[in-house]
């Protein structure tokens, strides 16, 4: 039977299994008179295992100490008479977890070479006690095993020493980013949030505005005060805002700051934290007599555990701080999965959006530009659209905009220039005795500056055989105005050609008709803004407000005396339209008339006594 040592701390909760007589051989034991530590049973080596200052005791096949050293008596903290006959496995708690008990047993039996364990053990006097035991079988005529156990309390202090180094962060002394993904990694294991609390995870994920400004103007020691500072004032929002426990504060690199939230209890606990954080920054900041004020942008992110993984959850705060940016800056933003879903979508369609030039996922449609007076269709605007395999058949504003910011605008621009071109022509061909009518298509500026926008034209019309004059570019008004160097030679050269050149949207930026004297412009496209307040008026039964017919009666005559004609869009009822023709607009544009429809469809109001509302709805 084994005894037990009080001097042993189990590392495990395991109970240590049972040992039974046929387990243990019965050879015979040495042991030593009163007042001795026991002694080897091969007396050539006595002087030098007594002397030996490696602890080292000799433990026959039952697992009972037949010898030990005055080393092993010492660190162990026990009465050398009370070493012979103990239980070895007791002494350095080789029996509290079933693997190494198994072991041992093995071993004891002649069945395994060596055995290595680190083990935490209790001295006596109280204190923790770390120690290296090794089980080694001596020879066939001694019988037994060797065990020996060497204090590694200095090289663990030593380790945590250095992974207390490896893990902060040098300036501001907070959990690195190691730390911070090991502690993250760790809180959304399975076992750790279903054995208790709420099995929910929250992050603040925080950047400082503007710091890099600071670094650059006065200097990184600067830089790193306030780091420091902002590291101090995080840590007591920290502490002030534990429910569950304190939020673990750690700085990712640069100025990007996270507090881990376990166990949170809601976006609420959340919200409130990051609130607090914002105002402790906001707070100004003294360095060395220097009043330094700064705010923050914060990440929130609250979500259950379960499914979540370290990458999903970061990716998440990441986007959620670009949005609190995004919006303004000093601010802290909740993580909105509709909004992320419509980024994902956004860069879904940015991945695909070249290829799909290649594989002709795009098509054209038409919307009639009808004279004011005739009702006659005098031009078309054309307009494209996305078939998208996945997403459907999706409008410009879904799409333009990736264009224009990955470069795509100038392939998808000459696609539609040359496709329009085509249609207007073909239009023309089909309807001999009809006045042929200008296909109108838009052009964004980078289409200017990244492409040889001249020559593309010209090569597109001499392809085709349209005529310059049926063919109109569309730019909007903010990238016109104030202009200079090459889109003003670019313009002037589409002019030069015979090109029609028409401002979009006219009204919702500078508005400058002065300037547009110096400009080779020919047409004024009324943003829709100012129909629509006709509109509002018929609708409220209020008697019309002569200010928004006289800016846009000023706007039309003063376009008029420039030599421009003027083109009203979104007119959607017949009273709008008689107000535009009684002001002096030229054209309309608009579901009064229809809406974007096929080419096919445009032939067919090509020709007729003029286009009756509504003709293009479905």
């Amino acid at each position: 039977m084994r005894g037990t040592s009080e001097g042993s701390a189990p590392a495990t909760e395991l109970d240590p299994p049972t040992v039974t007589e046929s387990e243990i051989s019965t050879s015979p034991r040495t042991e030593s008179g009163p007042g001795e530590s026991a002694a080897p049973p091969t007396p050539s080596y006595r002087s030098v295992f007594t002397a030996a200052p490696l602890a080292m005791a000799v433990v026959d096949r039952e697992g009972l100490v037949t010898g030990a050293n005055a080393a092993f008596a010492g660190l162990l903290g026990r009465d050398p008479q009370s070493l012979p006959g103990a239980v070895a496995a007791d002494l350095v708690d080789l029996a509290s977890d079933a693997r190494t008990w198994h072991a041992y047993r093995e071993l004891l039996r002649g069945k395994r070479a060596r055995l290595r364990r680190t083990r935490r053990l209790k001295h006596p006097e109280g204190h923790a006690l770390w120690v290296r035991v090794t089980v080694s079988p001596l020879p066939a005529d001694d019988g037994g095993v060797l065990l020996s156990v060497a204090d590694i309390g200095d090289h663990r202090e030593l380790q945590a020493q250095l992974r207390h180094v490896r893990m902060h962060d040098p300036v501001t002394r907070l959990p690195n980013r190691t730390l911070f993904f090991e502690r993250l990694t760790a809180a959304l294991d399975a076992d750790s949030y279903e054995e208790s609390g709420t099995g929910r995870i929250g992050l603040c994920y925080l950047d400082l505005d503007g710091f890099k400004a600071i670094n650059d103007t006065l200097g990184h020691r600067v830089g790193d005060e306030l780091l420091s500072a902002v590291a101090e004032r995080l840590n007591r929002c920290a502490k002030d805002a534990a429910r569950t426990g304190t939020p673990l504060v750690a700085r990712l690199g640069g100025d990007e700051f996270a507090l881990l939230v376990e166990d949170s209890t809601g976006t609420e606990q959340l919200a409130d934290l990051a609130e607090s954080l914002l105002d402790a920054i906001q707070a100004p900041f003294d360095l060395s007599g220097r009043l330094l004020s700064v705010s923050a942008s914060i990440g929130v992110v609250e979500r259950h555990a379960a499914g979540t993984t370290p990458t999903a959850l970061m990716q998440a705060a990441d986007t959620t701080l670009y949005w609190a940016k995004a919006d303004g800056k000093a601010r802290w933003t909740l993580f909105d999965p509709e909004r992320n879903a419509s980024r994902v979508t956004r860069q879904a369609l940015a991945s695909t959006l070249r290829p799909a030039i290649d594989r002709g996922e795009f098509a054209l449609e038409y919307q009639p530009l009808v004279g004011m007076e005739d009702d006659r269709v005098h031009g078309v605007e054309a307009l494209i659209r996305w078939n998208h395999p996945r997403f459907g058949t999706l409008t410009p504003n879904r799409f333009i905009s990736l264009a224009e910011e990955d470069g795509s605008i100038v392939p998808l621009g000459r696609w539609v220039l040359r496709t329009a071109c085509r249609q207007a022509r073909d239009w023309q061909l089909q309807h001999p005795g009809e006045p042929p009518i200008f296909v109108s298509v838009n052009v964004a500026v980078r289409q200017v500056w990244d492409s040889d926008l001249v020559a593309d034209v010209a090569d597109t019309l001499e392809e085709t055989g349209l005529e310059p004059g049926l063919l109109q570019l569309e730019l909007t008004e903010s990238a016109v105005m104030g202009s200079s160097g090459r889109p003003i030679q670019t313009l002037k050269a589409l002019s030069d050609m015979g090109v029609r050149i028409a401002i979009d949207d006219f009204g919702t930026g500078y508005s400058n008709l002065a300037y547009l004297s110096r400009l080779p412009v020919s047409v004024l496209k009324l943003d829709g803004s100012f129909v629509r307040g006709f509109q509002y008026e018929e609708r409220a039964a209020a008697p019309p407000n002569p200010a928004d017919e006289v800016i846009v009666e000023a706007m039309v005559q003063l376009a008029h005396r420039l030599g421009l004609t003027v083109t009203a869009e979104c007119v959607e009822t017949s009273a709008q339209a008689t107000r535009l023709r009684r002001i002096g607009c030229d054209t309309g544009q608009g579901w009064l008339y229809s809406r974007p429809v096929s080419p096919d469809r445009i032939s067919e109001l090509l020709g007729g006594p003029g286009v009756q509302a509504g003709v293009g709805k479905p």
